[in-house]
Formats: C-alpha cells, structure tokens, sequence
C-alpha cells in the first residue's frame, strides 16, 4: 500500500491545483482507502457458491430474493441467479429478463450493433453476418474484459444481464472479478499504477472497419473513471493483445503487465462458474473471460450454446 508519505505529496500537488480529496478513489486520500479497503475485503465473498441466489420467476423476482441480489452487488458487484429453464419458447424468455433486469433498476438497454429490436444479444456461433469473425461469437476462448471497452468514455457501460439458454458440451466457463478488487490489487501494489490508469490517454482502441464499410472511430480514455454523481468506480479494460494501444510511459505499460499477470495467475477473489440453462449473471460490468468450448449439436440435438446478453448505462439500482 502506499506510504503516507506518497499520500501527503499527492495531497499537497492536489492543494496547489485547488482540489479536495474525494474519498477512496482519490490517491491524496489514503486514510479512506484504508478503510474502505478494509471493510471491502471482509464483506467479499469467498466462494462462488456465495454469489448465487435462487429466484423462483425470473420476470418477478421476490422482494426477499432481489434484496439478496442488491446486498451481493453492493459487496462484489455481481450476483450469479439460477431460475427454472423456460419451457414456453424465446419470446417468453426475452420478456422475462427485460423484466427481471428492470426490477433491479436498469431500464436503458444499450442498442448494440448486434443486438434484436428488444436490446437483446444473442451471445452464440455466428457463421455469417455482421458478428461473423467477432470472438465473442465464436468458440474460441474470450480474454479479459469488461464489456463496451471499446466504448467512449461516455458510453460506458454500467450494468449488463448475461442468462443462459443453453450450455456447451464441453468449455464455455466464464472467470469473474470484481473491478474493485482489481483496483485494491493495483493500488497496494504501486499507487503510480492507479495514477497511469487513471490518465485520460490510457488505453486507445483503433477505428475499425466492418466489411459493410462502417466504420467505428477510434475510442480513448482511462481505464478506472470515478463517477462524479455517485463516487463509484468503473472500469473500461481489455486482456487482448491485437488491436489495443497503451499509452506509452513506464508506468502504464508496468500496470498492464502486473493486472494482466494477475489475472493469468489467479487470485482468490477469481470465481469460475459455468452457467446452466436458466442461470445468469448480474453485475456492475465486472471483468470476467470465457474458456473455448465445443458444441457438438449434431451429437447432442440440445442446439448450440446460447446466452443472452443486455447492457445498461446506468448501475444496479442500490448500488450507487
């Protein structure tokens, strides 16, 4: 963790520019951090197995049951919820996590490229089409993100759904973890690291090229942004190593390599869990990865493996 001498300095460069502390997300503000940090890491949970909780209808989901998903997202930022696979066809299912997720407070479902007239994605293999060639749409394994990173900053995607329909065979476990405790890691290791991460510059995803010739321009900021409504932390991120430009200083780049080597390595604060049909994810936009999976249909006439996928601007409601 950082010194308190590093703390006094940064508190006297901040005085110079007329600033104040804003609580533990500022580096001058070392006595919070102290203790938030402190009362975040006892509230964490400790297993997988804690994260999940039951909901018997996922269109209305009790109030028992969505004040137990409100207290997890509070303390990690993700809830994992089980319900019962729907029998009554896609239509029914898609109603029923537009109405599940604006239970929880989100109601803006971001119009992604990808996505149906309801704001849905269909998370699954894609053979042709604009999704074509796109990982998330393939069997392949997906690297470290948070989702939108390549967003601009004032696209930043707060919350998203992502529900089960059909599993994989084999594969398709996804890795999860909170973006708080990624900053906790960063900031005790080197608080320069927070610092470099925090730069308006700190990560630059090229304009791309779709083969229709739309182009998406090229999207810069910061990986860890503090909203200033609410004080709470988002994070934009991406573990890829094609088509992603890091500003170029000492700092930065020794960052990156230290989160990347966490996330490579582990940490307790990593769950695994492959989704059942039926089960979903809820969170504030956590960094999470996918295992390549097989979907060998033919052999098992249960279809391809098939999530769905809603994004919200705005966080959970209870959440901040």
């Amino acid at each position: 963790m950082q010194s308190d001498k590093q703390a006094e300095n940064r508190k006297k460069t901040k005085r110079k520019a007329g600033r104040r502390p804003a609580g533990p997300f500022d580096l001058c503000d070392n006595e919070t951090y102290r203790d938030w940090r402190a009362a975040k890491l006892a509230a964490s949970p400790a297993s997988v197995s804690e994260l999940v909780v039951e909901i018997s209808d996922l269109a209305t989901p009790g109030e028992a049951e969505r004040a137990a998903l409100i207290s997890l997202c509070r303390k990690a930022n993700m809830a994992i919820y089980t319900s019962r696979p729907s029998q009554t066809g896609d239509g029914r299912v898609r109603d029923d996590l537009r109405s599940f997720a604006r239970a929880l407070g989100l109601h803006r479902v971001e119009r992604h490229r990808s996505a149906a007239d309801d704001g849905i994605v269909a998370i699954e293999v894609a053979g042709d089409g604009s999704r074509k060639g796109y990982i998330p749409y393939s069997d392949r394994p997906l690297s470290w993100h948070t989702d939108g990173y390549y967003n601009g900053p004032a696209d930043r995607i707060g919350a998203l759904v992502l529900h089960c329909v059909r599993e994989a065979d084999e594969g398709g476990e996804s890795g999860l973890l909170d973006p708080e405790i990624a900053y906790i890691r960063l900031r005790d290791e080197n608080p320069d690291f927070i610092a470099a991460f925090m730069h308006a510059e700190a990560m630059t995803i090229p304009a791309n090229v779709e083969d229709n010739g739309k182009v998406r321009a090229p999207s810069t900021g910061p990986v860890f942004a503090v909203d200033p409504r609410t004080g709470k932390l988002n994070m934009r991120y991406s573990a890829r190593g094609r088509n992603i430009v890091w500003r170029d200083d000492p700092d930065t780049l020794a960052a990156v390599h230290f989160l990347a080597s966490i996330l490579a390595n582990g940490d307790r604060y990593i769950f695994r869990h492959k989704f059942a049909p039926g089960q979903g994810l809820i969170c504030n936009n956590v960094l999470h990865n996918r295992t390549g999976f097989k979907n060998p249909a033919a052999l098992s006439g249960r279809g391809n493996r098939l999530l769905y996928r809603l994004r919200y601007p705005e966080r959970i409601a209870g959440t901040g």
